[in-house]
């Protein structure tokens, strides 16, 4: 399940001889970032509809043990202050946890699912998708991003902030392109630095533009800055969002189409790209092909590992000692204490191999600074509660114990951990 700021969506696959087959698939409009204040609070309304959206969903997943299913929120739970309460409500909706995402994550699953539902190409590709509270844009060869930036800028908050009311006018898209350029000033340059075989956009955005203006005629081999401003003179003509009359498209959709559009336009302009083709698969396909990997020798959580020992000249050899030490105790209380599920066993693990991350930067309190870096960096493959947790045991491996860490992850993890 994809808990977006626009849609919540929800897609059941069978993972067979390495593909996916969609088995059901669920769709409904929540528009969870218009819940979000000037607090950053999600008002009543919002989380009610969220909440009855995540009940319905999860009257289908009652019957699928919980290593098979994975729920996600990105950029509106992102932003989200004080949503315990909202994830402990959603957890007895959907009958499993909640987990949030970065936006770099988000990046490298919608590459994932980007890449796995289009034909290889040996050179580089330019992936975008365009969601409702963010932008993702990432830089890859075959299934591996090299570079990846998640923007502060989405369709349901431009049109809001730009499109007051609904209101159509040119001054308006002046206004919400500019808001567009503005956030990709400063990532722009790192993206022209390589030539680029296929430029790809992904998310329900970038695909009802393209079936639009396929509909009008235009679009052959794919969505053009020439189309992208005949869109948007066309929309202005109408003047309002209620009027627009464009072939193909739900009223929903529509709805928040201007600010997408305004923000399509000025990546492609920002890129140096002329033409972008549409993909079906994204954050939802990346996230099915990232669960199957964890089911093999591919879970990328362990490359992250040990990447990230090499990175901050961990003594690798030490860390296996402490880390074998660990698991040999385990085994000893694992079932008693009620910590004996695979889950339990990767997380101890990981936090022993990188226990000493912290001494990069200095030897006094090292396992603060260790646990500093666990919880802000970006690390791919974790969640943000995963990397919480992580650096919750780092923090506490030595010295004494400091209770409040633990009271600030999820529920379900305090006592384990």
């Amino acid at each position: 399940m994809d808990l977006g700021s626009n849609s919540f969506h929800m897609v059941v696959a069978q993972f067979s001889h390495g593909h996916l087959v969609v088995i059901d698939r669920l769709r409904e409009t929540v528009r969870l970032a218009a819940g979000l204040g000037r607090d950053n609070r999600l008002d009543a309304a919002s989380q009610r509809r969220a909440l009855a959206c995540m009940a319905r969903f999860g009257e289908r997943l009652r019957h699928l043990p919980p290593g098979s299913v994975r729920v996600v929120g990105t950029s509106a739970l992102r932003s989200a202050r004080s949503i315990d309460g909202f994830r402990e409500r959603a957890r007895r909706a959907l009958g499993h946890p909640l987990e949030v995402i970065s936006g770099i994550e988000e990046a490298r699953l919608i590459y994932l699912g980007v890449s796995r539902s289009l034909p290889s190409i040996r050179g580089a590709q330019l992936v975008v998708d365009i969601g409702g509270g963010s932008t993702e844009i990432i830089l890859g060869r075959g299934l591996r991003p090299r570079l990846m930036e998640s923007l502060y800028i989405g369709c349901v908050g431009l049109t809001a902030s730009a499109f007051p009311e609904g209101r159509l006018t040119a001054r308006a898209f002046r206004v919400a392109r500019q808001a567009a350029r503005l956030e990709l000033e400063p990532v722009r340059s790192r993206f022209l630095q390589v030539a680029v075989e296929r430029v790809v956009g992904a998310s329900g955005t970038i695909r009802a533009v393209h079936d639009v203006l396929r509909n009008l005629g235009r679009a052959v081999e794919g969505i053009t800055l020439r189309d992208l401003e005949f869109l948007i003179r066309r929309m202005i003509a109408a003047r309002h969002v209620a009027r627009l009359e464009l072939p193909g498209i739900s009223a929903d959709r529509a709805e928040v189409l201007p600010g997408g559009v305004a923000i399509l336009v000025e990546v492609l302009a920002a890129l140096g790209q002329r033409c972008m083709i549409s993909a079906d698969g994204a954050l939802r396909e990346g996230m099915l092909y990232d669960m199957a990997r964890r089911l093999t020798d591919g879970d990328v959580r362990v490359r992250s590992v040990r990447a990230l020992q090499r990175r901050f000249h961990v003594d690798a050899r030490q860390a296996g000692r402490v880390g074998r030490t660990a698991l040999v105790l385990w085994r000893q209380v694992g079932r008693d204490w009620e910590i004996s599920r695979d889950a339990d066993r990767n997380l101890l693990s990981w936090a022993a191999a990188l226990h000493e991350v912290g001494l990069d930067i200095a030897h006094a309190h090292y396992h603060h600074h260790g646990a500093y870096l666990l919880e802000n960096a970006d690390i791919a493959g974790f969640t943000r509660d995963e990397q919480r947790l992580l650096a919750a045991l780092v923090r506490n491996h030595r010295r004494k114990l400091a209770p409040a860490v633990f009271k600030a992850l999820q529920p379900e993890w305090r006592v384990r951990a």
